[in-house]
């Protein structure tokens, strides 16, 4: 009998059950055919793997030499796997572009550059929520490209082989309703803000722990958070509801304005990320100066951002949130 990956499959969960009858359960078989399985197995290897005991099985030398090489072999295989799958599942024509992107103005910005800039390209673009969703679809080869976005200096999600570059840091705005008081100055304080509701998109980021942080610095408790999509923040925001948190770059919409935070307390960093294998350089460098032109004419858009850019010429380095 040659030995196969099912093989070394069934022995790690034997070693991990630590006893046949658990690995039978695991692995969906009779306990006499798994056994009858491991006789086999130990004779293509010349020995026996474990000592059967009274409480379970246990690891030979000759199991524990098995062993050490699945926990090399099986990720391995598992890599090549999902490199293969994502290999074939990436054009390597040039002639599609997936992006992906978390909720904001910079993915419908991006995709209206390049089609002038890759009038030849087809551009398809697919939404979430989730910043560590888009990196998987990256890592499997099931999108070119994302935009995606840290708290301050947080790192990007950790997926492995991915590359991650950064577009602009923008501060964190509030949006309120037009006509409200506080909307007429130029910057806002967290402080006086203090008996607000909120209204915020969800993500999996540290937005959270990074407002009430920032709240508990400003001597107050954040009230009712109401966490929705994009266009039930407005709503709430618009009917005075709730004061919204947004990027520093979220389009002029009317019935809102948009304010800075005095000190800058939250700040959200953009980022690009792609694989590497399969996308030829020079098309990395073309979607990466894409987006930050499209960031360029996001921020230029919105009259409060072009106001605070003008007084502050240093990118701030404080932590920040997943906003809208």
């Amino acid at each position: 009998m040659e030995l196969e990956l099912r093989h070394l499959k069934t022995i790690r969960a034997i070693a991990e059950a630590g006893s046949l009858t658990k690995a039978a359960t695991a692995l969906g078989l009779a306990q006499p055919a798994l056994s009858a399985q491991l006789r086999r197995i130990e004779r293509a290897l010349g020995g026996a793997l474990f000592e059967r005991g009274r409480y379970g099985v246990r690891a030979t030398a000759l199991g524990e030499l098995v062993l050490e090489r699945t926990r090399i072999v099986l990720p391995a295989v598992s890599e090549l796997q999902r490199e293969a799958a994502r290999f074939a599942r990436t054009r390597r024509d040039g002639g599609r572009l997936r992006l992906g992107g978390t909720h904001g103005p910079l993915l419908g910005a991006l995709v209206d550059r390049l089609a002038d800039a890759a009038p030849g390209t087809s551009v398809t673009t697919c939404a979430s929520w989730s910043e560590r969703e888009l990196a998987g679809l990256l890592a499997e080869g099931r999108l070119d490209f994302a935009l995606a976005g840290v708290c301050g200096s947080a790192p990007p999600p950790d997926t492995p082989h991915l590359v991650w570059e950064e577009i602009a840091v923008d501060p964190v705005f509030v949006m309120l309703a037009d006509g409200r008081p506080l909307a007429r100055g130029r910057e806002i304080e967290l402080a006086a803000l203090a008996d607000e509701e909120w209204a915020c998109v969800p993500g999996d980021g540290c937005f959270a722990d990074c407002f009430t942080a920032a709240c508990a610095r400003a001597g107050f408790t954040p009230r009712r958070m109401y966490e929705t999509d994009t266009a039930s923040c407005v709503h709430l925001v618009q009917v005075g509801r709730a004061v919204g948190l947004c990027r520093a770059t979220f389009p002029p919409t009317p019935g809102l304005t948009t304010r800075p935070l005095a000190g800058t307390p939250l700040v959200w960093r953009h980022l690009l990320g792609w694989h590497p294998s399969g996308l030829r350089p020079d098309i990395a460098d073309t979607v990466l100066a894409q987006a930050r032109e499209a960031h360029a004419g996001a921020a230029a858009r919105s009259d409060s951002y072009a106001h605070w850019l003008a007084q502050h010429r240093e990118t701030p380095d404080t932590a920040s949130g997943m906003v809208p």
